[in-house]
């Protein structure tokens, strides 16, 4: 029959307006002769309007209809649908949510009548009524299908919202814990040898033992056995009938893990692991209760105990159960109180989410940032914390423990409910990304109609995909914002105690979490919070907003007791600086940043508490790149000019040089540890080259100035002597460390008419007063000039003129000289000086046709000799950054050794920077690329290393510290997170091995 364009119109119109998204499809539908009778019904419309996608939901109902074995089940399931809206509500919903319900339902399509037996609103099913439902299951199929038809009963509840996410997650575990029992009775039906031969019980852990599991997802469980009449683990039993028994166990425990895991024609019920279990898949299957408690006294790791916060006996022998729970119990109450509780937490607290595929990270709703997990950790470290001491803490369900650290002060009230509210959404959103496929994922989908099911499921009817996508965001960003904040709010308001609240944390309480999230010494971390929160200051106010936050930020790092105390010292110098709190609340990576460089190590807070101010670098977008010489030259040198006197222009230098080493290695900490917004993701080498050079040229400018003010003091505008300063070793190469001194030589030339005599008694007097105002106690980090690669070394005098270097190198020069000339560059005083000095040393570094046989043997004499009689005595050659195997001094000589063979024709080569040279002489192809690379790898590592133990430290060293906590510091700068200082050092042995064997076949020829 044709339908007039009118009528057709209108009733697209219709159908668009009750949210079908294809009319055409739709009337097709409508018009099946199975619904014949009903398709009038305004009734039925509406109803289909109202579910979560109209479309499947009036697909599943004609196949749901087509489905009935005869005309009067037709009838009975239509006249239903029309007469009984509960009923109606429910079978419509679950189609419209479900396409994987929906094929069973067409699959057996008697099993509507499930949503019958539950038409009470107030009806909450419990494990007995799963129980009764599975009854009839005879084997693994029909105990698929029962499965699923009492699964159909909880969806229906639950989009209908008869039940709210919790108590469908409850449903869920009790549905689980139901086919547990029946599954573990058949397979002692099939075997009851051994089943008579031994007591087994089924522990549920994660979600199941936890009473809130997802509606597709692993069941984890632990089995605990022992024989028939066995005494658990207080008792003794024959060690052959505990064999035996455990034997049978097995047999059971597998055989019930079949029947729930496998796939048949109905599909699969969900997995059920016991990885859990002690030794996880290494381990046995079963164990008895004593051999489960010893595991746990001598081998468990803190997660273990974390997973035991879940378990719950729910299948088998239940009072095993009970006494298997009970045993462990204080073991895992007590767990807090281990030695590795604090860095295994720190593992922990670091999200982990590499495995995650870039492109879905943003889509994780379980592992993501803000996700599940965050929450669910965050409630289960606090039980694990505060649960020794208070019992009304110890239970599985993470809403209901949330709750109960709400009541026991140990959680802010306001922060609970808001958490509560975001953990509730995001299941709940888990919950109908499931239900559809009955798949398991945890991923936003992409897809549109997807999306737009989806939020009309969860009641978002005006714009679903625009409301859902809106407040999925905003509720991981409060799941984010929290999660840090949930640990310490509660602290300060045991230390501030403004205003009468129900309850606090106690002062035990506050040491005990402070403990477990790092800090070594509480009662002083408590002290300094009881300093910077309390009072009703506007001061007190902003830090009791920030504190949360950073105390956080403290605890990510290898030392969060010095962060908090370097914090109190810059916020007691600053606090009553208006810009100061100012900048921390409103300059989004400042407190952060702060953060991150006030607890990771001595250097960095030395030289901010010097000149507090220097903070507001850290707020200023472009506050930590490195300022160029010639900006630096020009501050510096105009500084020097305003100042009275030497030694108060040379002081002016010297704080401008430590304002720059505060930002030099404030931008190092920040790009090495990288923040939340900003992971880092720098490449090492160019770290290292933006240290090197930064450094050296605040060196230049600083010996430029101290130049300046000594001229000025004793002759005015203008020295008899033309002056100049040449950088050495890793000055002149631009490679300098936070702990390096500046190697140079000085060279002077008499300006016309000024006699050697005179010319020479005045370079000599600049040479010792600039070297005595750098090095005058103060405030400021002092700058130590070495000249012991002048020639005749110590013995020689300081300064020399042009004509007494060439008359030296031409006579005496040696070997060793022409390789540390190949990093001489001017860094000061009379350029054109500066210039003839190195016209001077070219020849000798760069010899035409580079160096003979006996000068090669010659070098690797040295550093064979080097290598036997510097290296410190008991220090460990494999993890020596200076002068170990594969260390520094390995790749250098390797590449000098290169440039002064093959400098006369490389033009590459003649640079003195290291990096440059080698990536030079692999493009001569004087070198493999890969071996190339090895040395680079080992050179950047070794200059890391010793840069961040000078961080740490606050003083120079070569080697890795022998301090825990200074180790883990130098860790977390080269990239290791907490507990990964093992992994550190086997790199770095593994990198410069590489390296040494490079070095031999290149350096000795091996």
């Amino acid at each position: 029959m044709t339908v007039p364009q009118g009528r057709r119109s209108s009733t697209f119109t219709r159908l668009l307006r009750h949210g079908f998204t294809d009319p055409s499809a739709a009337e097709r539908l409508l018009g099946a002769p199975e619904l014949s009778a009903v398709r009038s019904d305004p009734v039925l419309l509406d109803a289909l309007g109202a579910s979560a996608d109209p479309d499947l939901a009036l697909l599943g109902l004609v196949r749901l209809v087509e489905g009935q074995p005869d005309d009067l089940s037709r009838r009975e399931l239509l006249d239903t649908l029309v007469s009984a809206k509960p009923l109606r509500d429910r079978l419509l919903g679950v189609l419209g949510a479900s396409e994987a319900l929906a094929d069973h339902l067409a699959r057996h399509p008697r099993d509507w009548h499930a949503l019958v037996t539950y038409e009470a609103v107030d009806l909450h099913p419990g494990i007995e009524e799963f129980e009764r439902g599975l009854a009839d299951a005879t084997d693994p199929v029909s105990l698929r299908v029962s499965y699923r038809r009492c699964l159909l009963a909880i969806a229906a509840r639950d989009v209908c919202g008869t039940t709210d996410v919790a108590e469908a997650a409850a449903e869920l575990a009790d549905l689980a814990t139901a086919t547990l029992r029946a599954a573990l009775a058949m397979a002692m039906t099939e075997a009851p040898a051994d089943a008579a031969q031994c007591r087994l019980a089924v522990i549920a852990m994660g979600k199941c033992g936890g009473h809130e599991l997802n509606y597709v997802s692993d069941v984890d469980v632990i089995f605990v056995a022992e024989p028939s009449g066995g005494a658990g683990s207080v008792g003794s039993t024959d060690g052959a009938d505990e064999g035996k028994a455990i034997q049978a166990a097995t047999r059971l425990a597998s055989h019930m893990m079949r029947i729930c895991s496998e796939t048949n024609v109905e599909g699969t019920i969900w997995p059920v692991d016991a990885n859990l279990r002690p030794e996880g898949r290494n381990g046995p299957l079963v164990r008895t209760l004593s051999s489960h408690l010893a595991y746990y006294q001598r081998w468990a790791k803190t997660w273990e105990f974390q997973a035991l916060l879940k378990a719950r006996p729910v299948a088998g022998d239940l009072e095993l159960g009970a006494e298997y729970v009970a045993t462990l119990a204080p073991l895992v109450w007590h767990a807090a109180e281990r030695d590795n509780f604090v860095p295994d937490v720190q593992k922990m607290r670091r999200r982990v989410v590499e495995n995650i595929p870039a492109g879905v990270v943003d889509r994780e709703l379980k592992l993501g940032p803000g996700g599940l997990r965050d929450v669910e950790f965050a409630v289960q470290l606090l039980q694990l914390v505060h649960g020794r001491g208070d019992t009304s803490i110890r239970c599985g369900s993470t809403l209901k423990a949330l709750e109960a650290l709400a009541s026991g002060g140990y959680v802010g009230r306001v922060d609970a409910v808001q958490l509560d509210d975001a953990y509730r959404f995001l299941r709940s959103l888990e919950h109908r990304i499931q239900l559809f496929k009955m798949r398991r994922t945890h991923l936003i989908p992409e897809d549109d109609a997807d999306l737009r099911r989806i939020g009309r499921s969860l009641g978002m009817r005006t714009e679903p995909i625009t409301e859902l996508n809106r407040a999925w965001k905003r509720h991981t960003s409060v799941v984010r914002r929290l999660h840090e904040k949930l640990f310490y709010r509660p602290l300060l308001d045991a230390v501030a105690q403004l205003a009468p609240v129900e309850t606090r944390l106690s002062t035990e309480a506050a040491r005990e979490r402070l403990v477990a999230l790092g800090y070594h010494d509480p009662a002083a971390a408590l002290r300094h919070l009881e300093a910077l929160a309390s009072g009703v200051t506007r001061k007190a106010a902003i830090q009791r907003t920030l504190l949360p936050v950073l105390l956080g930020w403290f605890a990510d790092s290898a030392d969060p007791d010095a962060g908090l105390l370097n914090f109190r010292k810059v916020s007691d110098a600053l606090g009553k600086t208006p810009w100061y709190l100012r900048l921390l609340r409103d300059e989004g990576a400042a407190a952060e940043n702060l953060a991150r460089v006030l607890s990771a190590g001595r250097l960095a807070p030395d030289l901010l508490l010097r000149a507090p101010e220097a903070v507001a670098l850290l707020g200023d977008q472009r506050g930590l790149e490195p300022r160029d010489y010639a900006h630096l030259e020009q501050e510096t040198l105009a500084a020097v000019g305003r100042a009275d006197g030497a030694e108060k222009a040379v002081r002016a230098a010297r704080g401008v040089r430590r304002r720059e080493l505060f930002r030099t290695a404030a931008a190092d900490i920040i790009g090495s540890y990288g923040t939340e917004e900003s992971p880092a993701e720098a490449d090492p080498g160019t770290l290292v080259d933006q240290v090197g050079d930064a450094i050296s040229d605040l060196t230049a400018v600083t010996i430029a100035g101290t130049l300046r003010a000594v001229v000025r003091e004793g002759w005015g505008d203008t020295l008899p002597t033309r002056f100049a300063v040449i950088g050495m070793g890793r000055f002149g190469g631009h490679e300098l460390g936070y702990g390096s001194d500046a190697d140079v030589l000085f060279v002077h030339e008499p300006r016309e008419g000024v006699g050697d005599e005179e010319a020479a008694k005045a370079a000599a007097q600049v040479v010792s007063e600039m070297r005595r105002l750098l090095q005058l106690p103060s405030a400021d980090p002092p700058l130590l000039i070495d000249t012991d690669l002048r020639p005749e070394g110590r013995s020689g005098p300081l300064v020399r003129t042009l004509g007494s270097y060439e008359a030296y190198y031409r006579r005496w020069s040696l070997v060793w000289e022409s390789q540390a000339l190949l990093r001489a560059e001017p860094v000061a005083g009379d350029a054109e000086l500066g210039r003839a000095f190195i016209d001077l040393v070219d020849p000798l570094r760069y010899p035409p046709e580079g160096l003979g046989e006996d000068a090669v043997r010659e070098i690797r004499r040295l550093k064979a000799r080097m290598e036997a009689e510097r290296l410190p005595r008991g220090a460990d050659s494999t993890l020596h950054a200076k002068l170990g195997r594969g260390g520094l001094s390995d790749v250098e000589w390797t590449v000098q050794l290169m440039q002064l063979t093959h400098g006369w024709a490389e033009p590459g080569l003649r640079t003195t920077r290291t990096r440059e040279a080698l990536a030079a002489a692999c493009a001569a192809e004087l070198i493999p690329t890969e071996d190339a690379a090895i040395l680079d790898e080992a050179w950047v590592l070794a200059t890391r290393v010793r840069n961040a133990v000078m961080l740490v430290r606050g003083r120079a060293g070569d080697t890795f510290p022998s301090d825990g906590r200074e180790q883990a510091a130098v860790g977390r700068y080269l990239g290791y997170g907490p507990g990964h200082v093992g992994d550190m050092l086997d790199d770095y042995r593994r990198i410069t091995r590489r390296a040494r064997a490079v070095m031999e076949e290149r350096f000795y020829g091996a």
